[in-house]
């Protein structure tokens, strides 16, 4: 009877111990899941944090590029038909000036930082074929003196990807606010653009009238008839700005 009853105490004692260690490694086992599931869950919130960050270095925006007016190579024009008195044909009238300043600020995708672009020709240098003609548009027409140029702001671009390609020329066009005479209006130019090495050449085209900027058509003895649109004519080369250290 002694021997059964510790038989059955050690029974049991055995099974507590068995039922206290399951408990434990139960125990461990949940702890330890919970601890990986923890540690998984942290993982992605790293990589995701990691790839936001990445992003975020990877979408800031590119720097946009001054160009500036080169020395040579720009000339502004007006043309206006017109017929001449003793004339068979009426003709262009054609004015010309190579004295142009200023430089359009954009960026790599052709968007232009309208408040640091403008292009300014000076008006004091137009010259024709005629200088009779020269003078009545200096001081009766254009009035030079008391506005001796014509600026452009450029705005903005229609049809342009802000890449000219390797070879050949790309045709877009920019919009601009012209200032003629103390007027601005908005203006849309027609241009053909190529590239020559870090430069930008090409032309540029806009057409108005004479009401459209306050200007009186010419009325002159020698003339019979001047016609109401002028066309303005830009043959350009920009240089792109060295970037600054």
């Amino acid at each position: 009877m002694q021997t059964f009853g510790l038989r059955s105490t050690l029974r049991k004692g055995s099974v507590a111990v068995a039922m206290i260690s399951l408990a434990f490694i139960t125990s461990a086992s949940i702890s330890a899941r919970d601890a990986g599931a923890q540690s998984s869950a942290k993982k992605p919130a790293s990589k995701s944090a990691a790839k936001k960050k990445s992003k975020a270095v990877a979408a800031k925006p590119a720097a946009p590029i001054r160009f500036v007016v080169s020395a040579t190579g720009n000339e502004a024009r007006y043309r206006v038909r017109e017929q001449l008195m003793g004339a068979s044909l009426p003709n262009d009238a054609i004015g010309k000036t190579p004295d142009i300043t200023g430089s359009i600020l954009a960026f790599p995708d052709g968007r232009i930082v309208r408040d640091s672009s403008r292009i300014v020709v000076n008006l004091k240098n137009l010259k024709s074929d005629k200088d009779r003609r020269d003078g009545f548009l200096q001081h009766r027409t254009l009035q030079t003196d008391q506005y001796p140029t014509v600026e452009l702001v450029p705005t903005g671009v229609r049809g342009f990807s802000g890449t000219l390609p390797a070879s050949g020329t790309a045709t877009f066009e920019l919009l601009g606010d012209l200032t003629v005479h103390g007027v601005t209006r908005p203006t849309v130019w027609q241009v053909t653009a190529h590239a020559e090495g870090a430069d930008v050449a090409g032309s540029a085209t806009t057409a108005f009238t004479f009401k459209d900027v306050g200007l009186d058509q010419p009325r002159l003895p020698m003339l019979l008839s001047v016609a109401d649109t002028i066309k303005l004519e830009y043959d350009f080369r920009f240089a792109r700005e060295a970037a600054k250290p």
